[in-house]
């Protein structure tokens, strides 16, 4: 068994920059047939010139995962281009506020819930039947917020905690079909939706006086991680949540 993907077609959310567009290219590089996927339609057409001229095959689609409608286009969309689904990345999330919950607006809880687990939960069964022909994982990308408080991140927090609940119902849910769900969580990873913390450098020098490695992480080091998880390297691993944080919560 190998990092060997080829046959395989997979869908990363979240995918016009950061841990996505990282994740995407290492699914791309290995042999898959990638649909990287975001709100703007033109952004991803860039990525895919990009990885095109790498050698990966490549569709852009458009969607903003927090609609149900968007959901059902880019599943239909995936399969009539490719014609299967082996593998899904569910990475795109939001975090609209930075403030206690007791400030947190309902219309922003209802739109952190959207993004961050409705989605991965509307997505997840809508490859289901397409994944019960030959098996398939799932990938979840949570947060190390969702396994300890962040500091003015609190709904941020929740809805990664429930993300990492969902993985292991679904793995004890889907094994039987062949299918394998588990999820990563990031610590402090130089991305733009991170751009707050580190581009304080009060605030970056006391994240990494808690991080044993004493610095933060660039995108592809996430995804490596999701390579393997995607991989039949994997093939017994599910329902497991794995941490990519320098130490952070060791």
């Amino acid at each position: 068994m190998k990092f060997d993907l080829k046959g395989k077609v997979a869908i990363v959310t979240g995918a016009s920059k950061g841990i996505g567009k990282a994740i995407a290219f290492a699914l791309g590089k290995a042999g898959a047939k990638v649909v990287v996927s975001s709100r703007k339609q033109e952004v991803l057409e860039e990525v895919v010139d990009d990885f095109k001229n790498l050698g990966i095959v490549a569709f852009a689609k458009a969607a903003n995962v927090g609609k149900a409608a968007d959901c059902t286009d880019l599943i239909a969309s995936t399969i009539k281009h490719f014609g299967r689904i082996d593998i899904l990345i569910n990475n795109a999330a939001t975090n609209p506020v930075f403030g206690p919950i007791a400030e947190t607006s309902t219309e922003a809880f209802d739109k952190i819930m959207d993004v961050n687990l409705k989605a991965p939960f509307v997505l997840s069964n809508m490859v289901l039947p397409h994944m019960e022909k030959s098996g398939g994982s799932i990938v979840h990308i949570s947060s190390v917020e969702g396994l300890r408080p962040g500091q003015h991140m609190g709904m941020y927090s929740v809805s990664k905690s429930a993300l990492l609940m969902l993985t292991r119902v679904q793995a004890n849910e889907w094994g039987q079909k062949g299918i394998r769900i588990n999820a990563i969580a990031p610590g402090l990873i130089q991305t733009k939706f991170s751009q707050a913390l580190w581009d304080n450098e009060k605030i970056l020098q006391y994240a990494l006086r808690q991080i044993p490695l004493g610095r933060m992480a660039q995108p592809e080091e996430v995804a490596g991680l999701a390579l393997f998880l995607a991989s039949d390297l994997a093939a017994y691993v599910t329902g497991s949540t794995f941490t990519v944080d320098g130490g952070y919560l060791a």
